[in-house]
């Protein structure tokens, strides 16, 4: 029976109709449908006879690979809410989300244990270790203590699928998302919540069976699981390869599997414009290219649209917060309106609102808001934070926008990213956009520092596509190119040229290590 009200429905319902089909690839091979169902089944009841209960949180340290996906729908069969780890945080960062939400059970993989084993031996932080490792040669000092060794350990369990349940308002996810400020806050989504957006996703997208994303995002990032999500969920297929640093193998790879999508983040396209050959390859059956996780400018908007055409390019707008998803522009609409983020997607309201939430009209500047049932309930264990983004039902996104006289929403800046100069107000956005118009910038990032007669003044950082030679002369161009493009009082006070800029593992330009 197709219902897919919770999650782990996509996995069924997809076995159910294609169980010999192949679901997922990773390190030159495939894996069916009816092969991760019955593994994530049988993983499902070694982690209740564990003690795992309904609305137990099991955090998982798993690169991008089959055991992940196993992992993410077996606690999910067990009725327990998936807290997948940032693979790139250290034992102390995750510790700290171990015990935010009170993870009594950890599975990680063979090649990452090493980083984590403290947190079982000797800090005891989980009661119980869960390793994948074929071989099962883990070694760890004492051995009194649970560890639990897969795929071995669960090879005597039932294949069938446990019967646990659930409706769709209980706990699916939680996902931690880097506060801008301090410490990540989890944002607790329900089935409802991913399960909505997931259908949202799958119908402005149009996808289908037939569809093959390429997938070089994080599971463990909300946009790298929307795609996993969308694709079970259509009964498509995902492809994965985890060797991006080298971007023309992962080229080689997309043509080779026939991904008829690819997603990424502004950086991701930096890369592939400025330091691969993308410009070289024919794929042949690429229908469409989906861009998130921030801002990108107009200007690489532009050039990634022709470098894929025809496929179509979606830019799209979102937050962990929201399952995802928010708006997304019409690819046709692209020529029309360079920077935008288009419109609500189905089943979301998003406006510009005052402070009491009210609409503003037209050109007007307010606060981006929302309300659907994809947004969550809450941050887990936080409720001063819940209650500075959940007021009266609308979800306060942190972004300023602006609206045109056609309905289509545009991003000012982050209201954390509007600089105060004198008393007057720059977004830093506007000035990493004009940078990106240059020719010779692959990356740029504005952050305010402090100057002595404005209060704050923009500082711009410039990273130059290969081949640029970096001098005096090329640092004046830049300032010039600024002076000609913005008003006196948005010009950067200095323009420092770095080889690379600070980036997290999903791309994000981390601003907050650069000064």
């Amino acid at each position: 029976m197709s219902h897919s009200k919770l999650v782990h429905h996509f996995l069924q319902d997809s076995t159910d109709k294609f169980p010999e089909k192949n679901a997922f690839f990773v390190a030159n091979h495939w894996y069916t449908y009816a092969y991760i169902d019955e593994k994530s089944n049988q993983l499902a009841h070694l982690l209740a006879d564990a003690g795992v209960q309904k609305g137990e949180r099991v955090a998982f340290y798993i690169e991008n690979s089959v055991e992940y996906v196993i992992t993410y729908y077996a606690v999910l069969k067990v009725g327990g809410i998936t807290v997948a780890l940032n693979t790139e945080l250290t034992a102390a960062n995750v510790r700290y989300i171990l015990q935010d939400c009170n993870v009594q059970y950890l599975v990680s993989s063979k090649r990452l244990y090493k980083k984590i084993k403290t947190l079982y031996e000797p800090e005891r932080v989980v009661q119980h270790f869960i390793i994948w490792d074929s071989n099962n040669n883990v070694s760890i000092e004492k051995n009194d203590n649970p560890l639990t060794v897969l795929p071995s350990a669960m090879d005597s369990y039932s294949t069938s699928s446990p019967q646990c349940r659930l409706i769709d308002i209980d706990v699916a996810s939680i996902v931690y998302t880097s506060g801008s400020t301090g410490k990540p806050r989890g944002a607790t989504l329900s089935h409802l919540n991913i399960v909505t957006n997931t259908r949202s996703i799958v119908d402005y997208l149009r996808l289908t069976p037939e569809d093959r994303v390429m997938v070089i995002l994080p599971f463990y990032y909300i946009y790298g699981k929307s795609l996993l999500n969308t694709h079970f969920f259509v009964g498509g297929s995902v492809v994965v390869d985890n060797r991006f640093i080298y971007p023309n193998v992962v080229l080689d790879t997309m043509q080779t599997q026939k991904a008829t999508g690819f997603s990424g983040v502004p950086s991701t396209f930096s890369i592939l414009l400025n330091r691969s050959k993308v410009r070289s390859y024919q794929f042949d059956s690429l229908r469409y290219v989906t861009q998130a996780g921030g801002a990108m400018a107009p200007a690489v908007q532009k050039e990634t649209a022709e470098v894929f055409a025809p496929a179509k390019l979606f830019i799209m707008y979102g937050a962990t917060e929201a399952s995802a998803r928010l708006s997304y522009l019409d690819p046709e609409e692209l020529p029309r309106k360079w920077g935008s983020i288009g419109k609500a997607i189905p089943n979301v309201d998003l406006f510009v609102a005052d402070e009491q939430g009210h609409p503003l009209g037209v050109g007007q500047q307010g606060e981006i808001v929302a309300r659907g049932a994809n947004l969550m309930s809450g941050y887990w264990n936080h409720p001063e934070e819940t209650a500075k983004v959940l007021k009266k039902g609308l979800y306060y996104t942190g972004d300023i926008g602006v609206i045109d006289d056609e309905g289509f929403l545009f991003v000012v800046g982050r209201s954390k990213d509007m600089i105060k100069i004198g008393g007057r107000r720059a977004s830093a956005k506007e000035i990493e956009d004009v940078l990106y118009e240059h020719d010779d910038v692959a990356d740029a990032a504005v952050i305010g520092v402090e100057d002595e007669i404005l209060g704050e003044a923009p500082k711009a950082f410039v990273v130059f596509k290969d081949g640029t030679q970096v001098t005096e002369a090329k640092r004046e161009e830049i300032a010039l190119f600024l002076k000609q493009r913005l008003a006196t009082f948005k010009l950067p006070k200095s323009i420092e040229i770095r080889d690379s800029l600070p980036k997290n593992e999903s791309g994000k330009i981390q601003k907050l290590q650069l000064h």
